[in-house]
């Protein structure tokens, strides 16, 4: 579990190939000593095992659901990632819950900035549009933020200088993808209605 706020941007080492699936190796620096084999870390909102660590790195694999259903098979050498350990029991919830389960990949349609600020519009498919609403909650590339408006197969978001500047969001350009998800608790209220 993820609370959606990015502690760092990390640069991707390498991506292999490992098939069916990838090898990622990210440079965590000296936040890597940190980490231990097996924690869970979200990469771009993805929660990935750790499989591996040296002084500086960390080593993920991703199978080929998650090269599918993200955008983490995109990722090249040099990239850089937003990333989060998973919470501890008792940590301050600043964001919302995140699974680091990715929904789906949408992407950038429209960009409006405003001197620091900008305002993002994302296309997406209409079954994660009946997951959001305005002022509910989403995380873009495991970013939590707040949905302004949602349409039948887009919102938008808001976003401050500060978020611009600490998460990958900041150098989108228009038609990139982004792994997206919906608010757990709008999936539980939208089961429990369909069914």
């Amino acid at each position: 579990m993820f609370t959606g706020l990015v502690e760092a941007l990390c640069p991707v080492q390498s991506v292999r190939d490992e098939p069916p699936g990838k090898r990622l190796i990210v440079k965590f620096g000296a936040r890597a000593s940190e980490i231990q084999i097996g924690d869970s870390i979200s990469i771009n909102g993805c929660c990935l095992t750790v499989v591996q660590r040296t002084s500086t790195t960390a080593a993920f694999e991703a199978g080929p659901e998650t090269l599918h259903r993200t955008n983490l098979g995109k990722l090249v050498d040099g990239g850089l990632v937003n990333i989060e350990r998973s919470l501890k029991v008792g940590d301050r919830l600043g964001g919302h819950f995140v699974t680091g389960h990715v929904d789906g990949v949408g992407q950038l349609a429209e960009r409006f900035d405003e001197q620091d600020w900008s305002t993002f519009w994302f296309q997406m498919s209409t079954t994660l549009a009946t997951q959001m609403v305005s002022k509910g909650s989403v995380a873009v590339d495991g970013v939590s933020l707040t949905l302004v408006d949602v349409e039948r197969e887009r919102f938008s978001v808001a976003l401050i200088p500060h978020t611009l500047q600490a998460t990958t969001l900041g150098n989108l350009k228009t038609g990139d993808e982004v792994n997206l998800e919906t608010d757990l608790i709008a999936k539980y209220v939208q089961r429990q209605v369909i069914t």
